[in-house]
């Protein structure tokens, strides 16, 4: 409804293998660039519900923030673009460009639908560059351009010992308790500065360049801002990279969630028959998801105790994707920057997953613009997920110039 109101044509919900997606354009401007629009507007589960201070499905402001689930990734922002075509075309009547806007709900967990909708349906979605806004910028007076993201391995973990629970005073001591063996695991995966152990892991790692890592060491970033915003005592990882260049330049490894054994109240003296873990790994250029994730299954294979089994479930992959930051396309982003926030933008890489980027240039031939309107305390993913409403209305005027500069 909300593109129809703005004006955009031909608007279609279209059904996939999974949740649907949702299509709309405006074709009329001749002989001028196609600008291909992508977001999502699926989210991460909102709970736990008792630590939102209000209901997550139902925007609330607050002071300048829009708080709900979804609000900047990514519903506000890819809400900005609708709204930029919407204001072209109530004061000027027309786009200085063709749009196509493309917007899926499997984003959070894979995106099948869109996966095989694009080889598909190439002739649909032609264009001559991809817009997203699905990122960040690090200050509200800041803004910035995403060149590169890091591409991610899922993997859920399950180990069983015993075909059922048992008393640890009659068998301890003589059965490997699951949750042991998973700690001894975790404890394999990464040595105590945070580099990954798996062997093979960093074999295809692309180093940064010299002028990437000069262009880096100049991004605007406080560490001190950063250590207050997360609330943890100090940095920590690899110390011979920066702490910005680890946050969005290097492969990671984490644990998300372990589940086994008793978490009740009181005791219970039990040894779990089975455990489950659930990891990611956030991967950067050139590293191969399914070969990282043969790797990973190989070692935790291999480290895995014969008094235990171990199943390994790869149940996500998505390459790294890297820009060219001197396209045509990425100078007009530039220009759209700086005239609506009055400051020049910075180029950063960013250390989340976008997958569609690279299946739009590996599918569909297209670069992609990154110009996310989010800030680090937009608290996404988490309870109380919030929208910077000034950057929602300059995100709209970025747009706006954006569509207008490509154009010329």
């Amino acid at each position: 409804e909300a593109m129809q109101e703005a004006g955009l044509e031909n608007v279609q919900v279209i059904q996939g293998v999974g949740h649907p997606l949702v299509y709309a354009d405006w074709l009329h401007a001749e002989g001028q660039p196609t600008v291909l629009v992508y977001g999502h507007y699926d989210v991460q589960p909102a709970e736990p519900f008792e630590l939102w201070d209000s209901p997550p499905f139902e925007p609330t402001v607050r002071d300048d923030f829009v708080y709900a689930r979804g609000a900047s990734d990514d519903k506000g922002q890819v809400y900005v673009h609708v709204k930029a075509v919407e204001a072209l075309l109530k004061s000027n009547g027309r786009l200085p460009v063709n749009v196509k806007f493309i917007v899926e709900g499997e984003e959070e967990s894979g995106g099948a639908s869109l996966s095989a909708f694009l080889p598909e349906n190439k002739a649909m979605l032609a264009a001559d560059v991809a817009l997203i806004s699905d990122t960040g910028m690090p200050s509200p007076d800041q803004p910035a351009l995403v060149y590169g993201l890091r591409g991610m391995c899922y993997a859920l973990l399950d180990i069983t010992g015993p075909r059922r629970d048992l008393h640890s005073g009659s068998f301890g001591g003589g059965v490997n308790n699951p949750l042991n063996v998973l700690g001894h695991i975790i404890a394999k995966l990464k040595d105590e500065e945070g580099r990954i152990l798996i062997p093979g892991f960093y074999d295809r790692v692309r180093p940064l360049t010299p002028e990437e890592r000069e262009m880096l060491a100049q991004f605007p970033f406080d560490e001190q801002a950063w250590l207050e915003e997360t609330g943890v005592p100090e940095a920590w990882g690899e110390p011979e990279y920066s702490l910005i260049e680890r946050l969005g330049a290097r492969p990671t490894l984490d644990v998300h969630g372990i589940i086994g054994g008793y978490t009740g109240p009181g005791g219970k003296t039990v040894l779990p028959a089975k455990v489950h873990a659930k990891l990611s790994m956030r991967l950067v250029p050139d590293q191969d998801p399914a070969e990282i994730g043969r790797l990973f299954t190989q070692y935790v294979e291999t480290i895995t105790p014969p008094s235990a089994r171990v199943n390994i479930e790869i149940t996500g992959a998505a390459p790294a994707s890297i820009s060219d930051w001197k396209t045509s396309a990425m100078q007009a982003a530039v220009s759209a920057l700086e005239r609506s926030f009055g400051k020049k933008p910075v180029f950063m890489r960013e250390g989340g997953s976008i997958p569609v980027v690279g299946e739009f240039k590996d599918i569909l031939g297209l670069e992609t613009v990154l110009m996310g309107f989010g800030l680090p305390g937009d608290q996404i993913h988490a309870p109380n997920e919030r929208f910077y409403l000034p950057n929602f209305y300059r995100g709209i005027e970025s747009s706006i110039r954006f569509f207008e500069a490509h154009g010329r």
